[in-house]
């Protein structure tokens, strides 16, 4: 009972960070139409800037000023310089820029903060653990990216449902032109929700720097993952992109703690080893297909 309670409160946490690079990512596709592999970097960016004001400063409220400030600001620039030309042209386009801008940023990383990776530690406030139940005890920082990942879900659905640059967010997801034409600048609201993607990265990457390696190249492992939320849970749809993170952090979170267990009954120790190791590794691919045979738009798609 402890084991499956402790494995639902990694599986949120890890969808709440899943959550922070999904949103954004499936509001940039959603809206603009482009397929932005550079988005990982930016929670790189956010890692990076936030480890190295916080060894500068010792703050951490620094270290989440910095990264939301360097990870926003790199994401505007990344569209302003690149992605705004890309979006009337073919996906193969966007796919070359972006994953250019990927190599880019890795080699711009390495050189302004160097090849050595940083260390973040835990905050002072969130140190120690929390008695959840009577013998679990859990870590404190891990809760308070549990939370943080809800308040950025209430955020973003007061954002998009209650004010009007989320009524224009939406009204740009189903008619651009039509937005076009009544006058909204689309380019700004563009550069707008880039710059926001950007920001909940940064602000993902401050929350797993003390938890996760900084290092170059981050991005790019979450980036797969994360694609793989957005089609769960439906393109363009931050609902979808929440219930697609939490599917995917219990699935990795409950495999990784029961799968070994179960192969280890049935097969010999080496085999089940190597066995589950695998089956853990593909099993929110399976998750994910299982979902399209269903739901061919993903579970909540914007348009549903």
């Amino acid at each position: 009972m402890l084991l499956f309670v402790e494995q639902i409160l990694n599986g949120l946490q890890y969808g709440a960070m899943l959550f922070m690079l999904a949103s954004g990512l499936t509001l940039i596709f959603g809206i603009m139409g482009v397929i932005n592999l550079t988005h990982g970097c930016f929670y790189m960016v956010g890692a990076y800037c936030a480890a190295f004001a916080v060894m500068s400063t010792g703050s951490f409220l620094v270290g989440i000023l910095a990264a939301l400030a360097g990870a926003g600001l790199y994401a505007v620039m990344v569209e302003v310089a690149v992605v705004q030309w890309l979006y009337r042209r073919d996906h193969l386009y966007q796919v070359l820029a972006t994953l250019g801008l990927i190599l880019f940023t890795n080699e711009a990383v390495s050189m302004i903060f160097g090849r050595r990776p940083p260390l973040l530690d835990i905050p002072p406030l969130l140190q120690g653990s929390v008695a959840i139940l009577p013998g679990l005890d859990y870590p404190v920082m891990r809760l308070a990216f549990i939370g943080v990942g809800a308040l950025v879900a209430v955020g973003l659905w007061l954002l998009v449902n209650h004010t009007r640059i989320g009524m224009l967010i939406r009204a740009g997801a189903d008619d651009r032109e039509m937005v076009d034409a009544l006058g909204v600048d689309i380019r700004r609201l563009y550069t707008l929700v880039f710059g926001l993607g950007g920001l909940l990265c940064g602000l993902a990457g401050v929350m797993a720097a003390p938890l996760l390696a900084i290092e170059i190249g981050m991005g790019e492992r979450v980036l797969i993952t994360t694609f793989v939320v957005i089609v769960i849970g439906g393109v363009g749809s931050v609902r979808g992109a929440l219930v697609g993170a939490l599917l995917v952090g219990m699935v990795d979170s409950l495999g990784r703690a029961y799968l070994p267990q179960v192969l280890q009954g049935l097969l010999p120790a080496s085999v089940a080893d190597t066995l589950s190791a695998g089956l853990v590794s593909a099993s929110i691919y399976v998750l994910m297909a299982a979902v399209l045979l269903v739901r061919p738009l993903g579970l909540l798609p914007a348009r549903a």
